[in-house]
């Protein structure tokens, strides 16, 4: 959360993940930090989602 806050409006941050943004609530715990965290995101961001080809 703290790197978040710190960056928020100011520098570009990447995050990459192989999580989809709604499993995020069930690994972190707390709510509140988690809407925080998703609330500075998820607004003011630019998603690019990989799909798994088939073979």
């Amino acid at each position: 959360m703290e790197i978040i806050e710190d960056r928020h409006s100011k520098f570009s941050t990447i995050i990459a993940s192989q999580l989809p943004v709604t499993s995020l609530y069930d690994v972190i715990s707390e709510t509140t930090i988690a809407d925080a965290i998703l609330g500075r995101l998820i607004y003011v961001s630019h998603r690019i989602e990989l799909k798994r080809r088939k073979s």
